[in-house]
């Protein structure tokens, strides 16, 4: 079995790959997170999803729970962090 990559290495090779294809690689995790049934983001009136890589929101504001450890977006990306929503992208809070 394949050892899953850090965040680290998941960012560098995202480095190396076009515009076009990191487009694609967003609308794909997009469909695969669950941002959606956050009670951290359940009744803000927020839209955005995949704040892990977009960054905060501009509405969500309070910490109500955090369903990110569960999200397969988080193995996918090798994300280690909590709320994103609120502190930041997965860069961000890694300091990248």
């Amino acid at each position: 079995m394949q050892k899953e990559m850090t965040f680290e290495q998941t960012m560098e090779a995202m480095g190396k790959i076009s515009q076009d294809e990191i487009k694609t690689k967003i609308a794909e995790l997009t469909k695969m997170c669950i941002c959606g049934r956050c009670p951290s983001y359940k009744g803000t009136g927020e839209k955005k999803l995949l704040f892990c890589m977009t960054g905060k929101s501009a509405i969500i504001k309070k910490e109500n729970g955090c369903v990110c450890p569960t999200c397969p977006v988080t193995e996918k990306l090798g994300l280690r962090w909590l709320y994103y929503c609120i502190k930041g992208s997965g860069k961000e809070q890694a300091g990248i």
